[in-house]
């Protein structure tokens, strides 16, 4: 069910409706609040806000992509091994051999 969510980063208040569980908005507001806490430490220079957001939408644009790449490779990498495994299978019923990987 959705419900309406109030945030704040930067001074400012964010209005959000969700249905996502609390535990995972929870998770995402730390996520973010961290992510905009370190550009803002960070800068040696005060960024506006709306920079700052765009710095952070940028970060973990590029953590999605390598997190995603990273899933994509992991799966590969699985269906791979599930391949050579069924085959060692498959080669030992034929064989009547007990099973050696």
């Amino acid at each position: 069910m959705e419900r309406l969510v109030k945030f704040e980063v930067l001074g400012q208040e964010y209005p959000l409706y969700t249905d996502a569980p609390e535990e995972d908005v929870e998770e995402i507001l730390r996520l973010v609040k961290s992510q905009i806490e370190d550009h803002s430490s960070s800068s040696r220079t005060v960024l506006p806000a709306n920079k700052i957001a765009v710095l952070t939408s940028l970060n973990m644009a590029g953590m999605y992509v390598k997190l995603k790449r990273d899933f994509e490779n992991y799966k590969q990498s699985t269906d791979k091994s599930i391949v050579r495994l069924t085959e060692k299978i498959e080669q030992s019923l034929l064989h009547g051999k007990d099973f050696e990987e």
